[in-house]
């Protein structure tokens, strides 16, 4: 096999996985075929990609847009390996999500790629990061909002929707306060979006909206308010509060709690007799 494939994460519908390619020039390409629909983001090496849409040569920022059911191969005539991020839907999931995009009908592709993008950079940027830091729970996420804007963006539906009516400001009041007194344990956003009887790509897009950031950034940040709390009010020590808040790896939590506060949780904590207190900053 020239190719290993490790899951990164998965649930009801979808998967993603981390696909490391180490075929050359002199491996002959060999035909597969998509179980599902596949928008894999390359993030190093280069290939030429030939399905049912057409062929193309992808580079690192680029997404491989595969549709279930038809056959593909892939061949790196200009040079080996390659390293991608591969989210997986079933045709169902994707049906919700193409649902949920203002403007979008078709639920196959059209086209076998998406070029790099700028305005899809930092997105990708969040999917590699997440996949170096191991962190599982950002993937639901991340699958759904680089699914969605392809969706938009292969189908010339990248505008601005309309306002989040009163309906959905409810479901995502309800979901915040859901988020409030579950933070402590798994809240998932399939979860959140099955209690407000709406699609998850729906629910997040509209949750965006209305809170200004998504769900899994509203859960970190209450998770690291209350531990930020507990630091400044408790002499428990900084594994049991972020357990308590959560956190289910103390090196995780200390990188967070770094990035968003500007120091680590122990200089946070010395300075607790103070009585300045610095503002949690949004999760970016």
């Amino acid at each position: 096999m020239t190719a290993t494939t490790h899951t990164l994460a998965s649930g009801p519908g979808w998967h993603v996985a981390d696909v490391v390619c180490t075929a050359s020039a002199g491996d002959r390409p060999f035909e597969e075929a998509h179980q599902d629909f596949c928008i894999a983001a390359v993030t190093s090496g280069a290939f030429r990609y030939r399905a049912q849409q057409g062929t193309e040569m992808l580079a690192p920022g680029a997404l491989l847009l595969g549709n279930s059911g038809t056959c593909y191969e892939c061949g790196h005539e200009h040079g080996g390996g390659d390293r991608c991020l591969s989210f997986h839907f079933e045709p169902a999931y994707m049906e919700r999500i193409v649902a949920g995009v203002p403007g979008a009908s078709n639920l196959a592709f059209e086209a076998p790629r998406l070029p790099p993008l700028p305005a899809l950079a930092p997105l990708l940027a969040e999917a590699e990061t997440a996949r170096e830091m191991g962190d599982r729970d950002a993937f639901e996420e991340l699958g759904l909002r680089i699914a969605g804007a392809a969706v938009a963006t292969v189908s010339s539906a990248a505008r601005a929707g309309r306002q989040p009516s009163r309906r959905d400001q409810k479901r995502v009041a309800e979901a915040v306060r859901r988020i409030e007194l579950d933070a402590e344990g798994s809240v998932s956003l399939s979860a959140l979006a099955d209690a407000t009887a709406t699609s998850p790509y729906h629910f997040l897009r509209v949750f965006r909206q209305v809170a200004g950031m998504t769900p899994h950034q509203f859960l970190l940040k209450t998770r690291l308010n209350r531990a930020a709390v507990r630091l400044r009010t408790s002499d428990d020590a900084v594994s049991a509060i972020a357990f308590a808040a959560g956190f289910n790896d103390l090196s995780s939590f200390n990188r967070r709690f770094r990035r968003v506060m500007g120091e680590t949780p122990g200089n946070f904590r010395a300075r607790r007799g103070a009585f300045g207190r610095t503002p949690l900053a949004l999760v970016p």
